[in-house]
């Protein structure tokens, strides 16, 4: 499996604060020790890829109020094998809205985090190493209701806060108060 991509990502990713820098570090160690990182049959955990998307503005983000987890979570699922972390969060971001136009802000990562998958009938517990990248859509094309969420819907920044409550997601909101 083919790592450098991601693994050269990572090491040029500079963490928002000092839990975001624990997780970073959590992830490189486990991209490193574990070759089929990005596949889903590794059952104590994998690599996930997440697309936080805003408005054109900056002043909404897209959020999916999560079918399983019960939720309002970033757009983004499992990389089913795909190094490219980047091209993972843009299909996932596409699959769970509808929206055709997905545009990288930036090719870097934009937060990452790790969080523990609750076990379910089929499914032991496992962790997702989940990477995060910036996309922007417009607030206006129509969204598409994927089988995976109860709900999909732009939201302002501030909403976002109060639906949310994660500090991933409250992390997240920092940093898109201060984008350039």
């Amino acid at each position: 499996m083919h790592r450098n991509f991601l693994q050269d990502k990572l090491n040029r990713h500079c963490p928002f604060d000092a839990a975001e820098a624990d997780m970073l570090q959590q992830i490189i160690e486990f991209v490193a020790r574990h070759e089929g990182c990005f596949e889903r049959s590794l059952s104590i955990g994998h690599v996930t890829g997440s697309a936080w998307i805003v408005d054109h503005e900056r002043t909404h983000v897209l959020l999916t109020h999560h079918r399983k987890l019960d939720r309002w979570l970033q757009l983004g699922g499992h990389s089913d094998g795909d190094g490219h972390t980047l091209n993972v969060a843009l299909r996932e971001g596409r699959e769970e809205s509808g929206l055709a136009q997905l545009q990288p802000l930036r090719d870097a990562i934009f937060d990452v985090d790790v969080h523990l998958i609750p076990a379910r009938k089929d499914e032991a517990a496992h962790y997702h190493y989940d990477v995060r990248f910036l996309l922007e859509a417009d607030r206006r094309a129509p969204l598409t209701l994927s089988g995976e969420s109860k709900d999909l819907a732009w939201v302002s920044l501030d909403d976002a806060q109060r639906l949310a409550p994660e500090p991933s997601i409250q992390r997240m909101v920092a940093k898109s108060r201060v984008l350039d």
